[in-house]
């Protein structure tokens, strides 16, 4: 019986890998290329703006709560990116980083300090940075300049791999040692499992909070950064539902809505597994045997997350106790 419920609790917390691993078999066995060095780049390239505000939605979820305003802060860190862009890389990439840091003060600050719920919060602070983004763009796309280095940050490789790609490790290589070698990363778990008890135990439960939406805004103000560089021009329109999928992302990566456990590894392989799903949704198309709009690529995709959090779920209740679905989906009630 032990060895049946370790295997059990692996399933549950590693299936993500599982899953991408099988996907990764499926398509190198149905599709030409699919191994293929440009093919492997482009989406480790693409992906890496979602795992940075997916990293930032892990920690910010194993807290217990939730960042609504990742995707128009990344919008928004774009813009900005793109207009000191001129004065070249280090500036556009500071710029940017520090809008996504501003926003992150902001709602910080509001939950610890005026006590609102995140949920409320971080939706506000979505309205309000896509508002700014598209009045500093004045509605249109910011070009950025090419006179400076400042698109090596997006466009660039670094000893065969590209520029974006070696960023996001870093920041989750980052992560885990803060996760799993910190006393930051074990109060954030703690709080998110209970935040009086983290309190009677003594722990900063309003700094760590505070770090944590921090952390999550300049993620995202970076992936902005990214965007800019990568695309050529700073998008106030972009970002929509970025948010769903970091969300997606970290719980496909075996995180609890609900707070107190999660994995900065698997959140990432939630990520791949996504891009994967989308990769090979292009494929698909390509062969010609179907022919998937984006819109039908996205309902697929959202029945595939179901499919998988479903499972995630199951899994976790019947080995460790954990929480059903209907009680993940309650926390993001406000």
């Amino acid at each position: 019986m032990r060895r049946k419920t370790n295997w059990g609790q692996m399933l549950a917390s590693y299936g993500v890998v599982l899953a991408l691993a099988a996907l990764i078999l499926f398509g190198s066995l149905r599709y030409e290329n699919f191994l293929g060095s440009f093919n492997i780049l482009s989406v480790l390239r693409y992906n890496s703006m979602f795992a940075l505000i997916s990293l930032g939605m892990c920690f910010v979820i194993m807290t217990g709560g939730i960042d609504l305003s990742v995707g128009s802060v990344a919008a928004l860190g774009s813009v900005v990116a793109a207009y000191a862009s001129p004065y070249g890389l280090l500036p556009g990439l500071a710029a940017g980083v520090a809008a996504g840091m501003l926003a992150g003060t902001l709602n910080g600050l509001i939950i610890t300090r005026l006590k609102i719920m995140p949920f409320i919060t971080t939706l506000a602070m979505m309205l309000a940075a896509s508002g700014t983004a598209l009045l500093l763009a004045r509605n249109q796309s910011v070009a950025v300049s090419y006179a400076t280095a400042f698109t090596e940050l997006g466009q660039g490789n670094l000893l065969g791999l590209p520029v974006p790609a070696l960023i996001g490790a870093f920041a989750y290589l980052v992560g885990s040692v803060v996760l799993n070698l910190t006393s930051s990363g074990r109060a954030v778990l703690a709080i998110g499992g209970s935040e009086d008890a983290s309190r009677m135990m003594g722990l900063p439960v309003e700094r760590i909070t505070f770090l944590v939406y921090l952390a999550s805004g300049g993620l995202a103000g970076l992936a902005g950064v990214i965007l800019a560089a990568q695309f050529g021009a700073g998008q106030p329109i972009e970002g929509v539902g970025w948010e769903l999928f970091a969300i997606a992302a970290v719980v496909v990566g075996g995180t609890l809505l609900t707070g107190g456990a999660g994995s900065v590894v698997t959140t990432l392989a939630g990520v791949l597994l996504l891009g994967v799903v989308f990769n090979i949704l292009n494929f698909e198309n390509g062969k010609g045997w179907i022919s998937l709009s984006a819109y039908w690529q996205s309902v697929i995709r959202g029945l595939f997350l179901l499919a998988v959090v479903l499972l995630q779920a199951h899994l976790t209740h019947r080995v460790a106790g954990g929480p059903t679905v209907a009680d993940t989906t309650d926390s993001l009630q406000p």
